[in-house]
This record gives C-alpha cells, structure tokens and sequence, in this order.
C-alpha cells in the first residue's frame, strides 16, 4: 500500500529514520568493545589519568581492526544498496552479509591504518613536543594524518563497491583521496559537521551519526565513480573513432 500527499512524506520519512537508526544501532552492538574503550578514555581523560589513558589508546588500537572496521564496512554495504537505488533491501541481511564477506579485508585494512596512524602520531607528537627546531616535520605529519584519514572514506566504499585486493583497495583508496580531493573533503567537511552536532546531542551517536556520515561518504564516492566511468567512457569512444578513421585513411591511400 502506497500513501500520497503530506501522509505519503511522512511514511517515507519513518521509513528512512528506521533504516538509518537500525544500520546505526547494528554498526555499533558489532563495534561495541571498541566503543566501550572509546568511552572509557573519554572518561579517563577528564579524570587526568594519563596511564589509564594511554592503556585505553593502546586497547582501542587493539580492536579497531577486529570489530571498528568490519562493523563499518557492513555499514557502508548497507548505504551502497540505498545510494545506488536498491532502499527496499533488508538492513539486517544486508549488513551482516556484507560484516561476513568483508570481514579479512576489512582486518587486514584495519592492521594497516591502526599501524600507520599510530606510527605518525608518535612522530608527530615526538617532532612538535621535544623537537621543537624540527617541528615542520610534526605539521607534515599532521597533513599526512589527515590525509589518511579522509583516504579510510574511499577505502570503506571501495571495500563494500569492488571485488579486488585489499592491497589495490588500500592503493587506489589513497591514491583517490589525491586525484579527487574535493568531493574527499567534502566528505570530511559534511562529516565533521554531522558529528559536531552530535557532539551536542550525543544520544545521536547511538541512532543515526554513523550511518548519516556512512550515507554522505559513499553518495560522494559513487558521484567520484560514475564521473571517472563517464570519462573513460570517452576516451574509450575518441580512441576508437581516431582508430576507425586512421583505419579508412589507410584503406584509402
């Protein structure tokens, strides 16, 4: 049964509210010890508890790729099908097909970006905190953080878009972020606005920050996509024209 007019817009808008809340409630009960360490450093952190916090950074770390990860890639799995038109499909199903389908490579991307953010962040705090005559090494390590970070946008979509290796995702995912910058950090701007406002309201985060943020970075992931396609589409079509052409020239001397 299909409603119209105003009753019509308030049925769809349940319906997109019940879609990105259970996508949202799913990504973080399978994220959840990641989360739950998440905010006993917050915690920690307001207390002045500087061990307590660093043996919270180094937990985080530990579960990132074994839970963070494969929960988000499963969620962008599910936003995929709603970007590219396909809103009926079950939530439920979709992302725990996608959690089980995904989930070495979304281990193994986990480990590499774990590795490298912890890795440049000891560098960039070791450059700007005792090496104060070097500290343009901490900012371009800093750039090179923010780089990777907005490169992991690319990543979960191409994980949950393509069939290829995790070490052609992880290349292709930076490699992106490089050549198409814009709709990139757009996606970093649109995000860190959604997460500002959860920030004001945290109980946000529980429902739908997740998923909004999931649905933005992958509607301008296939928007980079369908534009580069359309391109290669072109070139493929003046290649072979100036190939028929050169063709009839030589059947024609």
């Amino acid at each position: 049964m299909e409603f119209k007019g105003a009753m019509g817009g308030i049925y769809r808008l349940t319906e997109w509210i019940t879609r990105l809340a259970a996508t949202n409630l799913l990504w973080v009960l399978c994220s959840s010890p990641f989360v739950f360490c998440l905010i006993l450093k917050l915690l920690v952190m307001n207390q002045n508890l500087a061990n307590e916090s660093l043996q919270m950074n180094w937990a985080m770390a530990i579960l990132a790729p074994l839970t963070l990860f494969p929960a988000t890639s499963a969620m962008f799995t599910v936003v995929r099908k709603w970007v590219m038109g396909d809103t009926d499909t079950g939530v439920f199903r979709t992302f725990f097909k996608g959690y089980k389908e995904n989930y070495k490579q979304s281990l193994i991307g986990g480990i590499f970006y774990t590795l490298l953010f912890v890795i440049m962040y000891v560098d960039y705090t070791v450059y700007m905190t005792q090496l104060s005559n070097l500290q343009i090494v901490g900012v371009i390590m800093l750039i090179l953080i923010i780089i990777l970070l907005v490169s992991m946008f690319n990543f979960f979509s191409m994980v949950a878009h393509y069939h290829m290796s995790t070490g052609q995702i992880i290349k292709n995912a930076v490699l992106l972020t490089l050549i198409r910058p814009f709709r990139v950090f757009s996606t970093l701007l649109g995000s860190a606005v959604v997460i500002f406002i959860g920030v004001k309201y945290p109980v946000l985060f529980l429902f739908f920050i997740g998923s909004v943020v999931a649905w933005f970075a992958f509607f301008n992931f296939y928007g980079t996509f369908l534009k580069m396609q359309d391109q290669m589409e072109k070139m493929k079509q003046k290649d072979e024209d100036t190939a028929s052409i050169e063709d009839k020239k030589s059947d024609n001397p």
